[in-house]
């Protein structure tokens, strides 16, 4: 237990670093893009770039953490083998790379009609089109590092290669006055240096074994359409307040919500750090090391989010106006935001122990159902309301999302985020066996 502990100590702190370097480069955009356009051109930015990330969530099929299973398990059952690298690349990123490859020609085609509906040069679509299979590889392939027991390529290149060459470019193409496809350039390029590098730090990590393709897929499926949901749920309130209230509109309530990515990073960090341990304990039974593992997790969500949400809560009023003085307004969004994301820091990493357990068709009935209540209140809130309508909806969809998976861990395995095990009929049935 204690080089259990002392592992995802090590891991979690590797993983913090890289989410928060990436959730302060996040940030940094957001300021240098507020700062230096007009609030229409910066929610135009913004609701573009969020349409790449949540198409890139959805074409990804979430092979990255079906790969983190996939190695992780393999290590655990007959450790390092042969044989996996081709079906790696034939059998898991080819899907991949074809669903987004077809997905940036059909936005190609569709340019022009989204260049009318939300005001996005067609060239921006263009560039974004051509950035799509990178976007969503990159994500893969350090996922696979993970999975391989190390955390060393994702703080490299997730943590330090891709957020800071981010945030150099856009930078440089805003002080430049680029026109809006270089913008979107300048964004993109990174993650064609992370597909690169992972690659190559894959290749170097050999030999692995990924096990049956059959069998990957049959696990990861159900997951994949949750992990589509979960990306349309954490972009489309973007795009919805672009097209139902208009692009400064949303500029102001990605302002408002992006500090979400400070309190965020915790439980990356962290999920990234524990994921292969708990696939690993409850594959072997062990419910006290996997209950182990989501106490100890939660404990650090709880300690290190809590003082950032009241903190932000309290200092809106003067945190907001440094996007400049359009985006001052924001403060009940800020409240919102800080309310909801302690109600879900306290229910700890539920739907990473689900997918853990192989729970993934909970998990994606969960993220289904949350997802429908974001879109049907942001339809409701958003003509009325504008940006504090769509972070009310998006608060319902983080409620539902959190506490449902809590209950159904709860009485699937018995662990609770807090205080002891309650055993369960699964620890009954893995005991006798």
């Amino acid at each position: 237990m204690a080089a259990l502990t002392g592992g995802l100590l090590r891991h979690g702190l590797a993983g913090l670093a890289t989410a928060g370097a990436t959730a302060c480069g996040q940030v940094a955009i957001t300021l240098v893009v507020t700062r230096s356009l007009e609030p229409a051109a910066a929610g135009m930015f913004f609701s573009a770039t969020a349409l790449c990330l949540m198409l890139a969530g959805v074409v990804r099929l979430d092979t990255g953490n079906g790969l983190v299973h996939a190695l992780a398990r393999n290590r655990a059952a007959c450790g390092a083998g042969r044989g996996g690298g081709r079906r790696l690349v034939v059998g898991i990123l080819a899907p991949v790379a074809l669903l987004a490859s077809v997905t940036g020609a059909g936005i190609v085609l569709a340019a022009g009609p989204l260049a009318g509906l939300t005001g996005v040069p067609g060239g921006v679509w263009a560039v974004l089109a051509a950035a799509l299979p990178f976007v969503a590889l990159s994500d893969v392939l350090i996922c696979a590092t993970r999975g391989l027991g190390t955390m060393r390529p994702t703080l490299l290149l997730a943590g330090t290669v891709q957020p800071l060459g981010q945030l150099a470019l856009v930078t440089a193409a805003v002080l430049a006055g680029a026109p809006p496809p270089v913008l979107a350039a300048a964004w993109a390029l990174p993650s064609v240096a992370g597909v690169t590098l992972a690659a190559v730090r894959l290749r170097a990590l050999g030999p692995y074994e990924v096990g049956e393709v059959g069998a990957f897929w049959r696990h990861t499926a159900p997951r994949s359409a949750a992990a589509a949901l979960q990306s349309v749920f954490q972009r489309l309130d973007v795009v919805i307040v672009a097209l139902l209230a208009g692009p400064a509109a949303a500029a102001v309530y990605t302002a408002a919500t992006r500090f979400k990515v400070l309190g965020q990073l915790a439980n990356q960090g962290l999920a990234q750090a524990a994921q292969a341990r708990l696939v690993r304990a409850l594959a072997e039974g062990d419910l006290d090391g996997a209950g182990a593992v989501y106490r100890t997790t939660t404990r650090w969500l709880v300690l290190l989010t809590w003082p950032l949400w009241l903190g932000y809560a309290a200092l809106a009023p003067w945190l907001l106006p440094l996007f400049g003085p359009p985006y001052a307004g924001g403060g009940a969004i800020a409240l919102v935001l800080s309310a909801t994301m302690m109600v879900a820091t306290a229910c700890g990493m539920v739907d990473v122990v689900l997918v853990a357990g192989g729970r993934t068709a909970a998990g994606l009935a969960n993220v289904t159902t949350a997802v429908a209540v974001t879109v049907v209140l942001d339809v409701l809130l958003v003509p009325a309301h504008g940006a504090l309508g769509a972070a009310l909806g998006w608060s319902g969809g983080v409620i539902v999302k959190n506490l449902l998976p809590a209950v159904q861990v709860h009485r699937r395995y018995g662990l609770r985020p807090f205080g002891l095990n309650r055993p369960t009929r699964t620890r009954a049935v893995m005991e006798a066996s």
